[in-house]
């Protein structure tokens, strides 16, 4: 079984991530269960620049487009909602709509680069009650910028000890050990494989165990074959995932990597079974 808690909807800036390619892409490459998010809650560019208002489109809409993907997909998707918080905050019609689709529902996703807000700021409080009160884990993507570092979801996580969070790609760009030292520092805080690499994980799982880390790849942000190969068309990353590392760790190591962390972490004991 092969859990990817790391997948993208939704057309903005340069990304086209479109839910057949989604579906194709798990099919054609064995994933039996993903965690999905909306892109176009994306608040400012690549280089953090607010996006006109026409290009914005507001959290309400991206997370009703997420669950209904995840309704018409019940044993494939599930929905991490991409909430906005330079323009926005945890209101009632968030509540409201998580409070009547909480079975879709298995995460909130902030992209901190793209939406220019420092993660471990006060402004993100009002976020932290909402997963405390539905009990949702706090995906974070993290690197490119200090918005996005490391040490600020280490201070949120830190924080909040009662709240799950993981730190998406580790530091994105990076060796990776700052996000591994930290991770290790919190029994709240986890670290997903999204553009790490298969050597840089293996390190993390001899350093941290295998309890704290997840699969995740952003698919399918290079086409429908991003577990195969990039934009550029050089082989993927995921091949080491899929083909060698299951020889290179031992089996249980793989499979909590692969799914069984993400059962625990995302409550889908109904959905994932053995």
């Amino acid at each position: 079984m092969i859990i990817d808690t790391h997948v993208h909807i939704g057309r903005v800036l340069n990304f086209n991530m479109k839910k057949e390619h989604v579906l194709y892409s798990m099919e054609r490459y064995g994933i039996d269960y993903s965690i999905v998010s909306d892109c176009r809650g994306t608040e400012s560019d690549h280089h953090q620049r607010v996006l006109p208002f026409i290009l914005q489109t507001p959290q309400i809409k991206c997370i009703q487009e997420t669950i209904d993907f995840a309704k018409a997909y019940p044993d494939k998707i599930g929905a991490a909602l991409w909430l906005r918080p330079m323009h926005e905050t945890a209101d009632d019609k968030v509540y409201r709509i998580i409070e009547e689709n909480r079975e879709y529902v298995k995460a909130l996703k902030f992209h901190p680069f793209h939406s220019a807000v420092n993660f471990d700021a006060d402004k993100m409080e009002p976020f932290m009650e909402l997963a405390k009160h539905f009990d949702l884990p706090v995906v974070v993507h993290t690197g490119g910028a200090d918005h996005a570092s490391c040490k600020r979801v280490y201070n949120m996580a830190q924080r909040h000890p009662d709240i799950n969070f993981v730190m998406v790609h580790m530091g994105l760009g990076t060796d990776n050990t700052e996000a591994e030292k930290l991770i290790g520092m919190l029994p709240n805080l986890y670290g997903d494989t999204t553009w790490v690499s298969m050597k840089n994980t293996i390190r993390f799982i001899e350093n941290n165990g295998d309890d704290k880390i997840l699969f995740g790849s952003d698919n399918p942000i290079d086409g429908k074959d991003t577990y195969l190969h990039n934009k550029y068309g050089d082989r993927s990353i995921y091949q080491d995932y899929f083909h060698v590392l299951p020889d290179l760790i031992p089996k249980d190591s793989y499979e909590k990597l692969m799914w069984k962390n993400a059962v625990k972490l995302f409550s889908l004991e109904n959905i994932c079974k053995e």
